[in-house]
């Protein structure tokens, strides 16, 4: 092997460690439940500045499976919904970067990429994303054994709209939304990063909203879809946390959610940052950086991580 053979054969080992390896499947065998044929609503991709990209129009939802590194892996893993207020998923800060960090702590890392709610390709708009949490959790269940991972430890994590997400899963997952078999789609824990909670429309982040429910929503859907109100004792236990400063979602949002758990005294625990906005995903170097301590301190202390990680 010539030193150039040798440079080019180093450069590709160090990048395929760096990035690991993620397999692609679908959530859904076949026909999706309540789906509307529209040849004319495709998904599109943009790539920002610093590699950041956003999806809007899904049609088919994914699972992005990181695995965890195999000397590593606790059998622990987290579906991650990305944020995007329910018009564009934003699969980088909150998706795969997440996951790769994730992958650090042991944990099987599985992105979401879900349909965003849209007259024109569901029936019921309103419970597609739901849908997609529901059969999404089920298909890693269902996967444990060849994933390797424990059944009893697979949770959730949303940020922003991919919070609202994550909650409704948390508090509906036992609805028929769509036929299912019998697989739970109970979380055993949720994390959930600057959250959409609540459809009250003085509180509710609108655009998320107007997107979800449209603009003029009964009571009934803004009652389903106001997580906070939707909470029981068999609620998983959940980890919040946002930023004071937070713009676009008030942080009423997560104050409301975390009362509501504490009230049905299920293990919870919010974490508020002095600053950070909106969006910060793993972090800017503020001290809202610190969540992912946090994050790993308390799924420690829940026992789906080694306390050594």
């Amino acid at each position: 092997m010539n030193k150039l053979q040798l440079l080019l054969f180093s450069v590709i080992f160090v990048v395929a460690a760096a990035f690991p390896q993620t397999k692609i499947i679908q959530v859904w065998k076949g026909i999706i439940p309540g789906a509307i044929e529209n040849s004319a609503y495709t998904e599109d991709t943009l790539r920002l500045e610093k590699n950041q990209i956003r999806i809007y129009r899904v049609v088919t939802p994914t699972l992005a499976i990181y695995e965890a590194p195999a000397e590593t892996a606790s059998g622990a893993a987290i579906i991650i919904a990305p944020g995007g207020g329910y018009t564009r998923l934003a699969m980088d800060n909150e998706g795969s970067a997440t996951a790769t960090w994730l992958n650090g702590l042991g944990i099987t890392a599985i992105v979401l990429k879900y349909r965003l709610p849209n007259d024109s390709i569901m029936e019921k708009k309103e419970f597609g994303p739901l849908q997609d949490a529901q059969e999404a959790m089920r298909v890693i269940r269902r996967s444990a054994g060849e994933l390797h991972l424990d059944p009893h430890k697979i949770g959730i994590m949303g940020f922003s709209a991919g919070g609202h997400l994550a909650a409704s899963l948390s508090t509906h997952y036992a609805d028929s939304v769509y036929a299912s078999d019998p697989v739970s789609a109970r979380p055993d824990f949720t994390v959930l990063g600057y959250p959409v909670i609540t459809m009250d429309e003085h509180i509710a982040h609108s655009g998320s909203r107007q997107r979800l429910l449209g603009k003029s929503p009964s009571e009934k859907m803004i009652t389903y879809f106001s997580c906070e109100k939707n909470v029981s004792h068999n609620t998983p236990p959940t980890l919040v946390f946002q930023a004071g400063d937070d713009q676009s979602v008030s942080v009423m949002n997560s104050i409301l959610y975390y009362e509501a758990l504490r009230k049905s005294n299920v293990p919870a625990e919010l974490h508020l940052f002095q600053s950070g906005g909106h969006g910060f995903g793993l972090g800017k170097g503020g001290t809202e950086a610190g969540w992912t301590d946090i994050c790993k301190r308390w799924l420690a202390a829940r026992g789906f991580i080694s306390k050594g990680k």
